[in-house]
């Protein structure tokens, strides 16, 4: 896998994956475990093995193309490679993986066809959740997303500013507080980062929506929730424009 060091440790958005190995030892520890329960266990297993695969696509540590290792995750995760292959068959359904015969998995490398087909999806989700506003926790969150991305333009770092911007986007939607949305924003923002690899080319691509995420935020902490919708509205239309151009479509 080249960087084969990159799930350890890491603060995946679901912190369970990290005891996967305990959840599926678990299961198959206990010799009067029923044929039941091991059958309930092991997707169990195989889908947060798949929820830490699409974290690290969001947040940019696989790149579109590279070549995914079953293997190696096994290993490194701590579970069969059977459930490694699960997982790729749940992130494939949702096209994040492809398999080539006689060749393995890569991480897929969505073409310029895919662009408008998300951000209708993110117009759906993201903009229905701030019109409704949210707790101050969750507002708080928000906030939070558009620091971490001054700070990370700050410090020149271009790839902390793109995963700040993910999680800006991610808290929007957290607004709603449905695990439902969570789960498909989770895929969006994967897809969203393989066509952004291209964008940031262009080291200014992710400080040009710095401001337009903070006026958002502005609006949505005064309690101006359908001008924080009309902001995200033109932000997301503004931003289709922008990969369409990138893309060459």
């Amino acid at each position: 896998m080249g960087r084969s060091c990159k799930f350890i440790g890491m603060a995946s958005s679901d912190a369970g994956v990290r005891a996967v190995a305990g959840s599926f030892g678990e299961a198959a520890a206990s010799p009067a475990a029923s044929a039941a329960r091991f059958r309930v266990a092991v997707p169990s297993v195989a889908s947060r093995v798949a929820a830490e695969l699409r974290y690290q696509l969001a947040e940019g540590t696989l790149l579109p193309g590279e070549k995914l290792t079953e293997a190696t995750i096994a290993e490194e995760l701590g579970v069969s490679r059977n459930t490694v292959r699960e997982a790729f068959a749940e992130l494939a359904s949702e096209r994040l993986v492809v398999r080539h015969p006689n060749r393995g998995v890569f991480i897929a490398s969505l073409g310029a066809g895919d662009i408008h087909d998300v951000y209708t999806v993110r117009r759906a989700i993201e903009v229905s959740s701030i019109r409704n506003g949210g707790s101050p926790e969750r507002i708080a969150a928000v906030r939070a997303a558009v620091e971490e991305g001054r700070k990370a333009a700050e410090a020149g770092d271009n790839e902390g500013l793109g995963s700040a911007n993910q999680h800006f986007h991610r808290a929007i939607v957290g607004l709603a507080e449905s695990h439902r949305l969570d789960m498909i924003m989770a895929q969006v923002l994967a897809e969203m980062r393989l066509f952004f690899h291209k964008a940031t080319v262009d080291a200014k691509f992710y400080s040009g929506w710095l401001e337009e995420n903070d006026r958002i935020c502005t609006a949505l902490e005064a309690g101006r929730t359908e001008e924080a919708g009309e902001l995200l509205l033109a932000y997301l239309n503004a931003s289709e424009e922008k990969q369409r151009s990138v893309h060459g479509e």
